[in-house]
């Protein structure tokens, strides 16, 4: 692929959550209930076609039928998991699928206006109950998936679906309905009066899995804005958010490449909107590692890709991508090393024998840094598909 011109495919499709789904740890998309009760991978919540193409016909997804999304070019979620390759990865390789699920518009039929806590927390309980059957169904490991929403009722939803995999609230919440602009102007408050440890509290209480983490916490021009002392990549401000953390395993989204490698080494999972093949060396000054959950590196590892210059970085990648064994195929003393070498720099509190006993199989723990591709290959524009361009 070196030197081979690369474009992005449209997010969300079978095309895009494959090819991530192969070069990272994991995928992380959306969905939505449709009008017949199936769950459709679609993020916006209107049909994302041309205007034309949905002309008199019902402006919200879920006033849809799968059939109908379908014939304009959309992914079925359960077609999402019979794909042969995306099922490999998923179950036999330990890849992580973070399914966000999405509320619908309060004007839309299922919407439950702008007041009907109860019926948005059913909906979203909905969601959950059918991924989590299809997902049962095929045999997707618990800890290989993540359910999660910008919904303030999560916590509720999860009772209600009885689910047994992990979840977690978006936090800022963003409502479903306005503009970006004005999405944000409603989440920017929030932001600046939850500094990092009140979040993790937040979620602490709340029972979440995981701590989803917007990257304005520890990126350089708006991490000293949330009132509280601030955290960040490196030096005091690295020792806090480890501190605070306890070891939970900790998603930014979305991450850069300038923040990546600083990132993956501070053990949190990034999800990336840069799955470009060829993007081997990143802003930072450092060779890229696409896979440091599934492929972890030890310490000396590490050193050998810090050690790396531009000139020469390929040609390391390719010889530690030969010699790196995957987490499903390393012996137990490289996964007891991995482990206590984690368990030391991040601080965390379980104790090394339980996370290997608790990750004998091809997932890494829990805990393990990653990198996911948001929506696939990540955003594209909109509309999304162009039915008449294919």
């Amino acid at each position: 692929m070196d030197g081979e011109e690369w474009r992005a495919p449209p997010e969300n499709t079978l095309e895009s959550l494959r090819h991530a789904i192969v070069h990272f740890d994991g995928i992380e998309f959306d969905v939505r209930i449709t009008a017949d009760g199936h769950l459709v991978v679609h993020h916006d919540r209107e049909v994302s076609v041309p205007p034309p193409l949905i002309e008199g016909r019902p402006l919200w997804v879920e006033e849809w039928s799968l059939a109908d999304l379908e014939a304009l070019g959309f992914l079925s979620f359960e077609a999402l998991l019979d794909d042969a390759v995306v099922q490999r990865e998923w179950v036999e390789h330990g890849k992580m699928g973070c399914v966000e699920i999405k509320r619908p518009h309060p004007k839309a039929p299922s919407g439950g206006g702008y007041r009907g806590r109860k019926q948005h927390n059913q909906h979203v309980a909905t969601a959950m109950q059918l991924a989590e059957a299809a997902l049962d169904q095929r045999e997707i490991p618990a800890m290989n998936t993540v359910f999660y929403a910008f919904h303030k009722g999560m916590p509720a939803s999860a009772a209600l679906s009885a689910t047994k995999r992990p979840w977690a609230a978006l936090i800022p919440y963003i409502p479903p309905y306005g503009t970006r602009t004005t999405q944000r102007l409603q989440a920017f408050p929030q932001y600046l009066t939850t500094p990092f440890r009140r979040l993790v509290n937040r979620h602490l209480r709340q029972g979440s899995s995981m701590l989803p983490c917007a990257v304005e916490y520890v990126q350089a021009g708006t991490k000293h804005l949330a009132f509280g002392r601030h955290v960040g990549l490196n030096g005091s401000a690295y020792d806090r958010l480890n501190r605070a953390r306890r070891g939970m395993a900790t998603y930014v989204w979305p991450t850069r490449p300038e923040l990546e490698h600083a990132m993956l080494r501070a053990g949190m999972t990034g999800l990336t909107d840069h799955a470009d093949p060829n993007l081997t060396w990143l802003p930072s000054g450092h060779a890229r590692w696409r896979q440091p959950g599934t492929r972890p590196l030890t310490e000396s590892e590490w050193q050998t890709l810090l050690e790396a210059e531009e000139g020469n970085h390929r040609t390391v990648l390719r010889e530690l991508e030969a010699a790196v064994p995957t987490w499903s195929q390393a012996d137990d003393e490289r996964r007891r090393s991995l482990v206590t070498e984690w368990k030391e720099r991040w601080r965390w509190p379980t104790e090394v024998e339980t996370v290997l006993q608790q990750h004998a199989a091809a997932t890494p723990p829990w805990a393990a840094p990653r990198l996911i591709g948001h929506r696939g290959c990540g955003k594209t524009s909109r509309p999304v598909l162009n039915p008449h361009s294919r």
